[in-house]
């Protein structure tokens, strides 16, 4: 299984996606690591390069029978449609989720408060965070709001999603 996140920073994105991770047992994608990674080789990153290395990361776990965890903004129609791709090239099913944080002053916050754990990675600023682009969803995907909710909750919680996804 892919599981593909989606999210705005700040959202708690990285915080579930790893936490799902550890839960599964699966091969755990962040772009921020690999594009970090690039930068520290010395390359520049101005468009999807650090995406494209993801999918071919995800589709070789994929191949080992492995379940993926995708953790990445993917604010386009277009990124999402590709790792739809990734899933669809192979036969494996996929389920997208999108991370949101619906209290404007607590995602400010976490914006504004939080440390790297990145070494060398520039966090966005607020500002940036709010100015990004990010396509209206134009599909059907698990929608998981952090606001007020501990990591166990969200996580509970998106787990009844997907349960719930299985049964119908």
């Amino acid at each position: 299984m892919l599981y593909i996140f989606s999210g705005l920073p700040g959202t708690g994105k990285t915080t579930l996606s790893s936490a799902l991770a550890r839960e599964l047992k699966a091969t755990y994608l962040r772009v921020d690591v690999v594009e970090q990674a690039m930068r520290d080789a010395g390359k520049t990153i101005e468009g999807p390069e650090g995406y494209i290395v993801c999918y071919a990361i995800a589709s070789q776990n994929l191949l080992l029978g492995l379940d993926v965890i995708a953790d990445t903004v993917n604010p386009i129609q277009i990124t999402r449609q590709a790792w739809r791709n990734v899933a669809d090239s192979l036969g494996i099913p996929y389920v997208e989720i999108e991370v949101l944080c619906s209290d404007y002053i607590e995602h400010r916050n976490r914006i504004e408060m939080r440390t790297a754990d990145i070494r060398g990675f520039i966090l966005p600023t607020w500002e940036q965070v709010r100015n990004r682009e990010y396509d209206v969803w134009d599909r059907d995907h698990i929608v998981i709001d952090t606001a007020h909710q501990t990591v166990e909750e969200s996580l509970n919680t998106l787990f009844k999603q997907l349960e719930d996804r299985r049964l119908s």
